[in-house]
């Protein structure tokens, strides 16, 4: 009996450590799925939204008014400005419900426009409430 529970056991810790649930955004070709989970993520949490994309988020610039909202994409501030025939430009614009403060000439040179860390832990709690989603390729 006690064989038999300690197999149990094993076998509902391996499946519950399988069964982790992967992060919705793998490439940046599936960034439409965010558009189309939009419901999931609106009045929540804009960290919450973050932790489900993979691919690391290159530059980010927030403009502020109303309404305010942050523009992600894939691509380093370098790349962008490389022009490549063909290649597919992804930007995704996460909307928020409060005002915030982004003024780039506080930010350091390099991490001007980069989405660091630290900018998920001050912006981070801001509310979402609209995610729009645009590709586009380079001519």
């Amino acid at each position: 009996m006690k064989t038999i529970f300690k197999i149990v056991l094993l076998l509902i810790v391996f499946t519950n450590y399988s069964c982790k649930a992967q992060q919705l955004v793998q490439t940046p070709d599936d960034i439409n799925k965010l558009k189309t989970n939009e419901q999931q993520f609106l009045t929540k949490p804009l960290k919450n939204l973050l932790q489900e994309i993979k691919p690391e988020i290159k530059t980010a610039f927030g403009t502020t008014g109303s309404p305010s909202f942050f523009t992600f994409k894939f691509l380093s501030p370098s790349e962008i400005n490389q022009k490549v025939t063909g290649r597919k430009q992804v930007s995704f614009y996460v909307y928020v419900k409060e005002n915030f403060e982004w003024n780039p000439e506080k930010r350091t040179k390099e991490n001007e426009f980069r989405w660091t860390s630290a900018d998920t832990e001050r912006y981070g709690n801001l509310t979402v409430i609209r995610i729009k989603v645009i590709e586009r390729l380079e001519n």
